[in-house]
């Protein structure tokens, strides 16, 4: 089987999920934490974003100097990426995304998002991950650990509110994610979760400036180290 949830992912209507000031919202959280997995990498570090066809972090990867690759499963994939493609600031390839083109260690840092909970070999998914990235590996994944205990509850709900685009996903505990890592000689660094709340909770609600209001509690007090969701981890070789 082929590994091809990246499609969906990169459509316009996922990125409708996105739209509005509470999407802006959670893409200014992602790209923020995701800045910040990479710090310490120099300007100029090759940046591979697997099923990156979302278009939501590569600009933020641009814009912060790193060389960025994407690879989608499919040639539509690369249909948001138009404008920084048009401009040359980043590359893409269409590749079997379970196992990638590329040699060992070839990018300082490899990405992944939106992909590993619809995974159809999450495992091996992070296994090519390890294998390309010469430093680091950074992803996003649902935390077990969460309010989505109650995403099967949720689900019809959600997916009415996201225009049908909804998709059953897969939930991690930290330590799954942990030890995938390690089996490749990597070491998680930092986990940092993005939200207490479900995210369909905050576009129920429809106000960024109200989301972040209700959020700041649980982040001051530590809910949501402890219990937020997705979650960016960074993993870093150690051999």
């Amino acid at each position: 089987m082929r590994e091809d949830a990246d499609i969906e992912s990169s459509s316009d209507r996922y990125a409708g999920r996105f739209a509005g000031p509470v999407g802006e919202w959670f893409l200014d959280v992602q790209a923020r934490l995701t800045l910040q997995s990479l710090a310490g990498l120099s300007k100029g570090s090759r940046v591979l974003d697997v099923g990156g066809g979302h278009a939501q972090v590569a600009p933020a990867l641009i814009a912060a100097g790193y060389a960025v690759t994407v690879v989608g499963s499919d040639p539509s994939c690369a249909h948001r990426l138009g404008p920084w493609l048009e401009r040359g600031d980043c590359s893409y390839q269409t590749a079997d995304l379970l196992s990638l083109p590329f040699a060992a260690r070839q990018f300082d840092a490899v990405l992944c998002y939106r992909l590993i909970a619809h995974s159809i070999d999450w495992a091996r998914l992070v296994g090519e991950l390890c294998r390309v990235a010469g430093r680091r590996v950074v992803l996003d994944y649902p935390s077990r650990r969460s309010l989505n205990l109650v995403s099967d509850g949720l689900f019809l709900a959600k997916r009415q509110l996201e225009g049908g685009s909804t998709r059953r996903y897969l939930l991690f505990a930290p330590r799954e994610i942990r030890r995938e890592f390690e089996r490749h000689g990597f070491e998680v660094a930092t986990q940092k979760p993005q939200f207490l709340l479900p995210m369909v909770m905050h576009r129920f609600l429809r106000s960024a400036a109200f989301s972040r209001a209700i959020e700041t509690p649980g982040r001051l007090v530590g809910l949501t180290r402890w219990f937020g969701s997705p979650v960016i981890v960074r993993a870093d070789r150690t051999s």
